[in-house]
């Protein structure tokens, strides 16, 4: 395993780790670099060690206390000087067996913390949890950069400066926190499972985090049917993630996969999950999207998807959980169950309020249908315009692809006539 891999896969989890010993963001965050900056000089010559996820978060510590004592050497201030002094010799002195514990939970409690602004909670733990830059938040949050980077910067500095503890907190605290925790662990997913950048389709550290901490929490929690149904629903997609891209990384659609590759085990699993929720009373978002993604792992072809089914639970969730997203998706179950044309008035409807427009799947999904009904040359231009908003390499290749493809049935059609 490179050493590139290892931080795709395990800097998030040294991070959290270093957290815990350090109780500063921001000086994790630079023990982090530190460390992979030290392995990145030493494993070539020395080679990879046998735990590198355990020399990383022990270098790290290392680094960690050499900053903090040169930081004591250079303040003035002498009750800030023992501080500084204090927390160098706290970390030293961690016992190396209490280094590795599993800390992801607790930093996820810790960034939802109910004294921390609801609007940075989730990014926090984005930026934190899952290294995604200030930049790819911000966009997902339709924010200047600027704003959410300040927001991050004061996140932080609260946590630091109320003392806001890194632990999981007791049962009856759970459930005020348990609506943005289960949103952080969905988002996570959902950044493995439809990456925003770079040129792979899953992430799949990303997805694994999500589905582990999933199950902590349902281990936490076992009688909330919503975190049950969240765990069922990350399941179910996940199964199909050997069917979801070619092995040159290229994009294939869900009626266009080969469902011999969908991980049976999983999807049985997911589907009593999904089965148990529902019994015990779950209608929440996670459940109505599980419930669909039963449907979908039910169905034994694309021709014998339940579509109908699917549209009528999309609508449920329009009502609890209003978004042009689930607005779009609802358009796509209609016009697979009642026609393209169907889907395309609701698609109109969308676009019209102009919520979606830097959305590159709205133009995506409208172009597939002018393709079902062998509208060529529209397809064509809405495939491009698609094209423009795309930011994933593999999505790009695939609406190329495509564009080529309604090229070419243009030209066929017009020498028909």
């Amino acid at each position: 395993m490179t050493i590139e891999q290892i931080y795709r896969e395990e800097s998030g989890r040294i991070l959290a780790t270093l957290i815990r010993l350090l109780g500063d963001f921001d000086l994790a965050e630079e023990a982090v670099q530190e460390a992979f900056s030290a392995a990145l000089a030493q494993w070539p010559r020395e080679g990879t060690p046998s735990n590198p996820r355990a020399w990383l978060v022990s270098a790290g510590r290392n680094k960690a206390v050499d900053l903090l004592r040169r930081r004591a050497l250079l303040e003035d201030k002498r009750d800030q000087l023992a501080r500084w002094i204090a927390l160098a010799q706290q970390v030293a002195d961690a016992p190396e067996d209490n280094m590795l514990k599993d800390d992801r939970l607790r930093l996820i409690f810790t960034c939802c913390h109910p004294a921390l602004a609801r609007e940075v909670q989730v990014p926090l733990t984005l930026r934190t949890l899952c290294g995604l830059s200030t930049e790819e938040i911000a966009r997902a949050f339709l924010v200047p950069t600027s704003t959410m980077a300040q927001r991050l910067v004061r996140a932080k500095q609260k946590i630091r400066d109320a003392g806001i503890p890194y632990r999981v907190p007791d049962d009856d605290q759970l459930p005020e926190r348990l609506e943005t925790v289960l949103l952080v662990v969905y988002l996570v997913f959902n950044e493995g499972y439809n990456a925003t950048a770079g040129d792979a389709v899953v992430r799949l550290e990303l997805c694994g985090e999500a589905i582990r901490l999933g199950r902590l929490l349902h281990g936490l929690m076992p009688r909330e049917p919503e975190a049950e149904a969240l765990l069922a629903l990350m399941l179910l997609h996940d199964s199909r993630r050997d069917a979801r891209v070619t092995r040159s990384g290229e994009i294939v659609l869900l009626e266009e996969q080969d469902r011999g590759q969908w991980h049976a085990e999983q999807i049985e699993e997911g589907l009593q999950l999904v089965e148990d929720a529902l019994t015990r009373g779950a209608k929440g978002a996670y459940a109505l999207q599980a419930a669909i993604a039963a449907l979908h792992a039910q169905a034994k072809s694309a021709s014998e998807t339940d579509w109908h089914q699917i549209a009528v639970l999309y609508e449920l969730l329009l009502q609890i959980q209003p978004s042009p997203v689930v607005e779009l998706n609802r358009a796509v179950a209609v016009a697979m169950s009642q026609g393209p044309a169907e889907g395309l008035q609701l698609l109109d409807a969308i676009e019209e309020r102009r919520v979606l427009s830097g959305y590159y799947l709205l133009p995506a999904a409208r172009a597939d249908l002018l393709r079902r009904m062998e509208r060529w040359e529209e397809a064509e231009s809405v495939y491009q315009r698609a094209l423009s908003l795309a930011g994933n390499g593999a999505e790009r290749r695939f609406l190329e692809r495509r564009v080529s493809e309604m090229r070419t049935q243009a030209r066929a059609a017009e020498n028909d006539r």
